[in-house]
């Protein structure tokens, strides 16, 4: 190769920044991924505790006039995920309907502990939701009903919540993004993409990058109060969410400066930006919270028979969904025999509610308002139903 050729080669690479895979250095215009705390976002956070040691973290906030007797959402993530992926979300359906919120972190993610982290199982974490409602609300006589609302792996626990009748009172039921036939077929190709993730992360300003530029999240201002609940500082274990404001490592590199741009989007042409070599180890500061690889054993134990115990459960249903091509066999003879309600949003990934908050929102509220499980708020108008 000539000199030429090679100086044409270097021209079109990105820059290697000093500070291995920490934030890339600071140019004009470039966004703001700074984390955030959960407390912009939600009214208090409470550590409950469950029979057997366990304790689960759970963020709350309510309408403005929510009562005892207004439904309580109780909202579960994905695998991986943390309650703080309902951040946004959360901000937004308290202003349409009238109902409190509670996003719970699973046994095994974000600032919950549990005697034993490694037990996955649809049976086990099914039945802490059921004992951390019971915690919450342990006077029978004014339990609120409840609207279980999952996304991914956390749909198919709020289906086996249901199913198995582990809350008193569940008056509706809402699945996001997760098909029993998807599903099932992404498995095969699960551990593959959980290879490609980076492992580590030098700061937690990198990781609301990378979360927004792999697609994971298309929406900058989730990712970054969302993305750090996914991490744990390498040195000691302590969740990246107990360290924002503070010195996350010795050797973070300096924050990218905010921009003032006022869209969610990451820009396609930024794209080849963003490929760096990995930082010697000792510059890595975080990594997963919980190792998604190592709960494969209880994989097909969360989806398998999903479609078939989602039709049989009782109330009001709605399957939130990114395409249309997701629906397998036994939810596309139920839908066309009215079982449940289904909505399709466009130009959202798998992450639905993170990337259109706003209209995830409406979309569940009007659900809520149209089924009467609880009153709407002002003047907000619910849209007509989908297909």
């Amino acid at each position: 190769m000539s000199s030429l050729q090679r100086e044409i080669l270097r021209s079109k690479l990105p820059p290697v920044p000093p500070g291995g895979n920490g934030p890339p250095p600071t140019r004009r215009g470039r966004k703001d991924y700074s984390p955030v705390k959960w407390s912009q976002y939600f009214e208090e956070i409470r550590e409950i505790p469950v029979d057997g040691g366990d304790v689960f973290t759970v963020y709350r906030c309510q309408s403005a006039d929510y009562k005892p007797e207004n439904p309580v959402l109780i909202l579960l993530h994905g695998a991986g995920y943390s309650g703080l992926t309902w951040s946004c979300f959360a901000m937004e359906i308290v202003k349409m309907a009238k109902c409190g919120v509670i996003a719970i972190d699973l046994r095994g993610h974000g600032e919950s502990h549990s005697q034993n982290e490694e037990d996955l199982s649809a049976e086990t974490m099914a039945r802490d939701v059921g004992q951390i409602y019971k915690s919450l609300f342990p006077d029978q006589e004014t339990q609120p009903p409840a609207i279980l609302i999952g996304h991914s792996m956390g749909g198919a626990l709020a289906v086996h919540v249901a199913a198995r009748e582990l809350i008193p009172v569940i008056a509706g039921l809402v699945v996001i993004d997760v098909v029993e036939g998807t599903a099932m077929d992404a498995l095969q190709s699960m551990q593959n993409v959980l290879r490609c993730r980076p492992k580590t992360f030098n700061s937690l300003e990198y990781a609301v990058e990378w979360s927004c530029r792999s697609g994971q999240t298309r929406n900058i201002e989730s990712a970054k109060v969302s993305m750090p609940a996914m991490l744990k500082r390498i040195s000691d274990g302590v969740p990246a969410t107990k360290l924002i404001g503070q010195s996350e490592s010795q050797d973070e590199a300096p924050k990218p400066a905010a921009s003032g741009a006022s869209d969610t989007g990451i820009p396609e042409d930024e794209e080849a930006e963003f490929e760096k070599p990995e930082p010697p180890q000792a510059q890595r500061g975080f990594t997963w919270r919980i190792d998604l690889s190592l709960s494969e054993p209880f994989w097909e134990g969360w989806f398998k028979g999903l479609s078939a115990t989602f039709l049989r459960c009782s109330g009001p249903k709605l399957l939130l969904l990114a395409g249309i091509d997701r629906l397998d066999k036994d939810l596309t003879i139920g839908q066309m025999q009215g079982k449940f309600q289904t909505q399709v949003l466009p130009k959202v990934g798998h992450a639905v509610h993170e990337d259109a908050p706003d209209k995830v929102a409406e979309t569940i509220a009007a659900f809520l308002v149209r089924n009467q499980l609880c009153e709407k708020i002002g003047d907000f108008t619910p849209p007509s139903a989908g297909c």
